[in-house]
């Protein structure tokens, strides 16, 4: 069995709607419902672990029980990152294997819960193909200086798996050399543990501008429907 752990710390900055952009309603729902029943309908999750921002953990509950999200939920306040969030969620899991996701990402679905469980290896994440070219920079001098091979790049997703043990041991490494990360995949394999991915999707995008926030909207809409390939 698995305890979900459910990014739901931020307050919204970049969105700048006056409220957590996790509560901010897309056709008429608030956006972290989304991954709540996507996530509620997966029997191998039997426990959720939801952090919140300073302030607003009545709302959050609150949402979660108009909702009825069946599956246990267990609440730990957001840390001052999402590094630090995931390492204070990590002690309220009760499982010992653990998915990760954020609810940022409405358009998550059951079935890509079910086929991260299902993934034979215990460290999972969906990745995506970078459909575009990048390149490693020196931002102060405004410098190209090299070239990466596309087809080795991935664009790293979410949710992801861990077995709980390798997640907290390289959340302890990352601690004792200080160092913080953006995400879990490519922590746990920096920390020697073996990570694989499986492929994700292009609707799977994460909200984080005003621009997302009308994205997401279109596309919880069906609005890509009839496009010609």
């Amino acid at each position: 069995m698995y305890s979900l752990l459910l990014l739901n710390g931020g307050v919204g900055a970049r969105v700048a709607a006056g409220q957590p952009k996790q509560l901010i309603k897309v056709k008429g729902i608030p956006i972290l419902v989304y991954s709540l029943v996507a996530a509620d309908a997966v029997p191998e999750i039997d426990q959720i672990v939801l952090n919140y921002p300073e302030g607003w953990r009545d709302d959050v509950e609150r949402i979660v029980t108009d909702y009825a999200i069946k599956t246990p939920v267990t609440y730990v306040e957001a840390g001052a990152t999402r590094h630090e969030s995931v390492a204070a969620m990590l002690s309220s899991a009760t499982n010992e294997h653990v998915v990760v996701h954020e609810s940022a990402r409405p358009l998550v679905t059951t079935s890509d819960f079910a086929a991260l469980v299902a993934a034979e290896a215990q460290n999972v994440s969906l990745m995506l193909e970078i459909p575009f070219t990048v390149a490693p920079v020196d931002p102060e001098q405004r410098k190209v200086t090299g070239y990466l091979e596309r087809s080795t790049l991935r664009n790293v997703q979410l949710p992801q798996k861990f077995a709980k043990a390798d997640l907290v041991d390289a959340h302890q490494k990352a601690s004792a050399e200080g160092k913080t990360y953006t995400e879990d995949a490519t922590l746990v394999a920096v920390a020697g543990h073996d990570v694989r991915f499986i492929d994700g999707n292009d609707r799977n995008i994460k909200v984080t501008t005003p621009t997302d926030v009308r994205l997401a909207t279109y596309l919880l809409s069906g609005g890509e429907e009839g496009w010609d390939e």
